[in-house]
């Protein structure tokens, strides 16, 4: 850019047409003020002999000259865009060549704020801005907000810590937009598993982040470089979830360049069909078990990225409750557990997807490899399990002569089998599977099916019955079973043997569990209440939801003693940037 552009801050000069400092000079140096500013408009006037007679009609109706001319300035500004926009269209070569004549031409008066749109239009439509331009556009703030997406894309290709700056409130709205789904108190129908693939990913964030990736592959490999690295640093599994929405996202959009170049697409792909469907049909087991087989030898770092698709909630959900399903099936056909391909390649995804985080942290890019005791041991007993609950049902629908003796009901009542509570503290596929059947008992309201299997979940791997997903799960399930608060056991087994083992976890299990207290209340007897309200009181290590929550529940029991539960139709279960690190040559980004 030339000096006087800066100077003046206008750039009209540099185009040829008097600006500030002329006028100024013009005002100050001559001895008739008056007749220097008519000398003025009479040379940069509109020069049409037919319209000058025209003026001071317009100056009887009381339009200003500066009305006019603004009105036919704009007229004039989008003709020109919409022609600028129409030769973006053209062949490649001759477009080329005319809009980097007319941005030479244009640029300097990329200040003058009703002029800028016409700039703005020349960068959009130009497929390679010159350095020249785009650092201008950077270094002033106001212009670089004014700049189209387009523009920045080619900013931002070489500017990682700027995208870094756009990208970061996107990905904590994200986050933020999940917990309120998994946290809202008020919340009994759109549960977290509710919406579909296809919704989820019409998401005001992800749909800004596709935007705002375009075609780029470079601009895509650092949005993975950032999710890979908040994924690490916090072990927020969301991040999981954005990284599949998104290529899912592009695929929707039917971005090739990039789709076409992520070795994860055509899996995630196939997953996200099972996901819609519920169902793994025996042609995209053979798919994905394809997918996983066929990783070749220097590719491994392909399971980092595919161990995050797994590690997504959604999928997690998917493939324990398919697994479920499966066992349920394998015990009306009398099959063994082993025999099930598609059994044994959903718990292999489960594994991976559960390694995810150890994968990337310790950079060993190996599959973990099934404990084939959780298919030959685990499983036999998890289904030992089921087959009681089921005798049980089925019991309890018989008439009073044809039930079995009470100490045969007694014999399908009792503990867990050993095994399956061994293997869930050994085992996080294990637990997973046995949270799962916890949410299945649930749904069928099964009191003694589920106290059975939550008597043992604080055991399990990790903490991982203590995730937000699961709790929020449970949650839902259990309101609708109020009437069961006002039994000792009950509450014996929920309270004190389950949660009450995770409330070191300070925030997480506090707002499920004060969430659970609103609704169920005043069915709770009073003792126990005013024990489990002393338990809960906040503390300093608790955040500023948990406290207000509490004071609200703690208003609500002291107002509405009587509070009628409110009953959840049955759910459907099936269904930050700092030092982020420049991302390697992933997918070869061109």
């Amino acid at each position: 850019m030339s000096t006087p552009a800066k100077n003046n801050g206008t750039g009209l000069e540099d185009v040829n047409i008097p600006g500030q400092a002329y006028l100024r000079e013009a005002l100050t140096s001559c001895t008739d003020p008056l007749k220097a500013i008519e000398s003025f408009q009479l040379e940069n006037g509109v020069l049409l002999p037919s319209l000058r007679p025209m003026l001071p009609l317009l100056d009887l109706h009381g339009v200003r000259r500066l009305d006019f001319h603004t009105s036919l300035m704009e007229e004039l500004r989008d003709k020109l865009i919409a022609h600028i926009n129409e030769l973006g269209h053209k062949e490649p070569r001759e477009r080329d060549k005319k809009l980097k004549e007319l941005l030479v031409k244009s640029f300097p008066v990329v200040r003058v704020k009703s002029l800028r749109p016409v700039v703005m239009a020349i960068l959009r439509n130009t497929q390679h801005i010159d350095d020249k331009y785009l650092k201008i556009l950077v270094r002033d703030r106001e212009l670089y907000a004014d700049t189209d997406t387009e523009v920045k894309r080619q900013i931002w290709r070489d500017n990682q810590s700027l995208f870094g700056d756009e990208v970061s409130p996107l990905l904590s709205q994200y986050i933020r937009e999940k917990e309120h789904i998994l946290f809202d108190h008020t919340n009994l129908n759109n549960l977290f598993f509710h919406p579909t693939p296809k919704v989820r990913r019409q998401g005001e964030v992800v749909q800004k982040l596709a935007n705002m990736i375009g075609t780029s592959v470079k601009l895509y490999d650092m949005v993975l470089q950032f999710l890979r690295t908040l994924f690490l640093r916090t072990r927020n599994v969301h991040y999981c979830t954005l990284r599949a929405e998104l290529l899912m996202a592009l695929h929707d959009l039917e971005v090739q360049e990039i789709i076409s170049i992520d070795p994860c697409h055509k899996f995630t792909w196939c997953l996200d069909a099972c996901i819609r469907e519920k169902n793994v049909d025996i042609k995209r087991s053979r798919e994905l078990q394809g997918f996983l087989d066929n990783i070749k030898r220097g590719q491994e770092q392909v399971l980092g990225d595919l161990s995050m698709t797994l590690c997504d909630p959604y999928a997690i959900n998917f493939l324990a409750t398919s697994a479920i399903k499966i066992l349920h099936h394998l015990i009306n056909n009398e099959g063994m557990p082993r025999d099930n391909q598609i059994l044994i390649l959903l718990l292999r995804m489960l594994a991976l997807g559960l390694s995810a985080w150890v994968m990337i942290d310790s950079q060993d890019f190996k599959e973990p490899k099934l404990d084939c005791q959780v298919v030959t041991k685990f499983l036999p007993a998890l289904m030992s399990l089921m087959v009681d609950d089921q005798c049980r049902s089925l019991h309890g629908k018989l008439p009073p002569d044809e039930r079995e003796s009470a100490l045969t009901i007694i014999e399908h009542s009792g503990p867990a089998p050993d095994a399956v509570e061994a293997y869930i503290q050994e085992s996080a596929v294990s637990s997973i599977l046995a949270m799962y059947y916890t949410l299945h008992t649930a749904r069928l309201k099964d009191r003694v099916g589920v106290l059975r299997v939550l008597a043992i979940l604080s055991a399990c791997k990790d903490h991982r019955a203590y995730e937000d997903p699961f709790l929020h799960s449970l949650i839902a399930l259990l309101i609708p079973m109020s009437d069961e608060f006002s039994t000792e056991d009950f509450c014996t087994t929920l309270f004190d043997e389950f949660i009450f083992a995770g409330l070191t976890r300070e925030n997480v299990t506090s707002r499920h569990m004060l969430k659970l207290l609103w609704y169920v209340h005043n069915k709770l007897p009073s003792c126990r209440l005013g024990t489990l309200m002393k338990a809960m009181q906040p503390t300093t290590a608790h955040n500023e939801h948990v406290h207000k929550l509490y004071e609200t529940l703690t208003d609500r029991i002291a107002g509405t003693p009587e509070t009628p539960v409110v009953e959840a139709p049955p759910a459907d279960f099936d269904s930050p940037l700092k030092s982020v690190p420049t991302p390697g040559p992933h997918y070869n980004a061109q």
